[in-house]
């Protein structure tokens, strides 16, 4: 893949992250406010202190202005970076289309990335977790993060070698089990926090926590969907800008002749 097409990739991937932030900003603004806004009322009918002091960022710049710029940003990131990784993959993990590809980097992503992490340290809303750990809290998240991608990474390579003397579909299986196992061993060893109050609402608790979730599947289905079109669109001839180019070159060497 010569750097042009890298370029053009990039291009698209950022672009179906800005789509896909878009989108997402959607549903974390409808599903999630509402339960961010609950949590914090909640906190504050339970807090003595009160300092009276003016809020540098008020709640409704957070839940507007504030909310949209990082996930656009973030959708615009994470679309790049996919993109590069797409660039990596094509014609690499087996033979899958354009399409098939950005599906499968998707999926991927929204498991490695956000599920795998999330069911060992689930996101919480205001009022839920003690402000001493959070910066532990944190960083165990993130190194959950690495782990995961790693690990996906590794079975990968390991499904890749595994496959000459398993065939595909044995050394897929293989690969995901000690995926699996070693996400299974973080999990145990790794600590865990419960700072959840005896008095905060489940009902509450969950909601939000499933709305995190939708903005991610959100994020990274539309992502997947509108890159690989746009992927299609360039790459695959009789399609799109590909069709275009053909044609071009058709009425040149017709002219020519």
């Amino acid at each position: 893949m010569n750097s042009i097409s890298v370029r053009a990739l990039l291009v698209r991937g950022m672009l179906a992250g800005l789509a896909a932030g878009a989108l997402a900003l959607l549903v974390a603004y409808f599903l999630g406010e509402s339960r961010v806004d609950a949590a914090i009322a909640l906190e504050e009918s339970h807090s003595h202190h009160h300092d009276g002091g003016e809020e540098l960022v008020s709640r409704t710049m957070q839940s507007t202005a504030g909310l949209a710029t990082g996930v656009l940003v973030f959708g615009v990131a994470i679309g790049g970076i996919a993109a590069l990784v797409f660039c990596y993959a094509l014609g690499r993990i087996g033979r899958f289309g354009p399409r098939a590809t950005a599906a499968l980097i998707a999926g991927a992503a929204l498991l490695t990335v956000y599920v795998v992490p999330f069911l060992k340290y689930p996101a919480n809303p205001p009022a839920v977790g003690n402000p001493d750990t959070i910066g532990r809290r944190t960083a165990l998240f993130f190194l959950m993060v690495a782990l995961s991608v790693l690990l996906a990474v590794a079975a990968v390579i390991l499904g890749r070698r595994l496959a000459p003397r398993l065939g595909n579909w044995n050394a897929t299986i293989a690969a995901s089990a000690a995926y699996v196992l070693v996400i299974g061993l973080a999990y145990v060893f790794l600590p865990s926090y419960n700072e959840v109050g005896k008095d905060f609402p489940a009902a509450l608790l969950w909601e939000f926590r499933l709305s995190t979730l939708a903005v991610q599947a959100t994020l990274w289905t539309t992502f997947g969907l509108f890159f690989g079109y746009l992927t299609d669109r360039l790459l695959v001839p009789g399609t799109g800008t590909a069709t275009a180019a053909n044609s071009g070159a058709n009425r040149a060497a017709t002219a020519a002749g």
